[in-house]
This record gives structure tokens, C-alpha cells and sequence, in this order.
């Protein structure tokens, strides 16, 4: 993945178009690059890829964390590739025939995935943590570059940026309301994801340029 406008990502976890619109067209000068996931689109559509992108020619990443047997995982990918999206995350756990449908669909359409091995909330401790060593190796062997990796467990993050090299493009979810450090996270990260601190800020822009400012 190329370099990422100030090193932020937007997680757009709205579930209004509109709403989601007017928060773009705020924050547009600061960043080229948005993730979308399911609440937005199962509210308003896969369409709302395509209106976003289209109207400020974003990077859209499609945060579905795909976990399905490899045939639904193809359809999902298809789908969103076809809709406007560039990258997809994709979850790790369910092996490689899972990970290498999405990849297949991927390149068919010139874009790639994300793969994911482990998550920013406390509860993904409890299973992904003590797996996701063999999924980074898995993804390494498959010849994925782009992972994420959480910023609230900088241990982890710094962890995988040392299995996975410095030609892999880490992004890195958990900054500000799950607690991570920005400036601390992009001494492993390519790019920061942040949702909350600015969606749900009175003031976007003036949030996002205080993040900014931080780094």
C-alpha cells in the first residue's frame, strides 16, 4: 500500500450516508484514505462505497473481517471489489484456503487485502493472541504485505512489525478511545485507524488536526 496522507485512516462506523457524507466533505483536506465497515454499509448499502469514493476519490478499505468458508469469502470480495473498494481485512484464523480465496478475487480485480491477526478490544486476548504468530507466518508464506495490528497492545504491534519485516505495510486500529499512543504506535505503524475520536468529536476537524499536531 502506498503512504497513507498524514498517517491516518478514518473509521467510518456511521450508519447514515448523509451524516457520513458531511463528516467526509469536514475532514476531506486531512486525509485520502477511509475504512468502511458493516454498520454503514448493511444500513445504506454497498452504494455507499461508491459515493464516497467517487465524490473524494478516496482509499477505501472495506473492514468486513472476512471469515467464511472460502466460496462465500470469494462472493463477499467480488462484491465489494466490483462496488469500489481497494482493500479488504480479512481475518486470519480460519486458514489459508479461507485467506488465499480473497486474495485470488483480489488480484483479479488489481487490488488487495488486509490481513488481520489479532484486535484491539480486551476480549481478543482470550483466542487470537496465542494464534497470531502462526497467522502472520501464514500470511508471509501466502506473500501478504498489509496487516493490522493493534495500537493499545504495543507489544503485539511491535511484535508483528518484527515478524513481518519493514517492506510490510502495518495499520494499526485502537489509538485514542482504546487508549493507544499515536506518536508511540508509528514508531511500528504505517498508518493510524481512528474512528471515534473524531466522528464522535463535536468539532471534527478541529479533532483531527489535534491528532495531527500530536504526531
Amino acid at each position: 500500500m502506498k503512504k497513507v496522507k498524514n498517517d491516518m485512516i478514518l473509521s467510518l462506523d456511521l450508519i447514515d450516508i448523509l451524516k457520513s457524507y458531511e463528516l467526509c466533505e469536514a475532514i476531506y483536506d486531512y486525509i485520502d484514505t477511509i475504512k468502511i465497515g458493516y454498520p454503514l454499509t448493511l444500513s445504506e448499502g454497498l452504494k455507499s462505497i461508491g459515493i464516497l469514493k467517487e465524490n473524494f476519490d478516496f482509499t477505501v478499505i472495506c473492514d468486513y473481517k472476512l471469515a467464511d468458508i472460502p466460496a462465500t469469502n470469494e462472493k463477499i470480495a467480488k462484491l465489494s471489489y466490483e462496488k469500489g473498494a481497494d482493500y479488504l481485512i480479512v481475518h486470519g484464523f480460519l486458514g489459508s484456503d479461507s485467506v488465499k480465496a480473497c486474495l485470488d478475487v483480489a488480484s483479479q480485480h488489481n487490488k488487495d487485502i488486509f490481513l488481520l491477526s489479532e484486535m484491539s478490544h480486551p476480549g481478543s486476548s482470550m483466542f487470537l493472541k496465542s494464534a497470531s504468530e502462526n497467522i502472520i507466518r501464514m500470511g508471509l508464506d501466502l506473500g501478504i504485505k498489509n496487516y493490522v495490528a493493534p495500537s493499545n497492545k504495543i507489544e503485539r504491534l511491535s511484535g508483528i512489525r518484527r515478524l513481518v519485516g519493514d517492506d510490510s505495510f502495518i495499520i494499526s486500529p485502537g489509538v485514542g478511545t482504546q487508549g493507544g499512543d499515536p506518536k508511540e504506535t508509528l514508531k511500528y505503524a504505517d498508518a493510524l485507524i481512528v474512528g471515534r475520536s473524531i466522528y464522535e468529536a463535536s468539532d471534527p476537524e478541529t479533532a483531527i488536526i489535534n491528532i495531527i499536531k500530536s504526531l
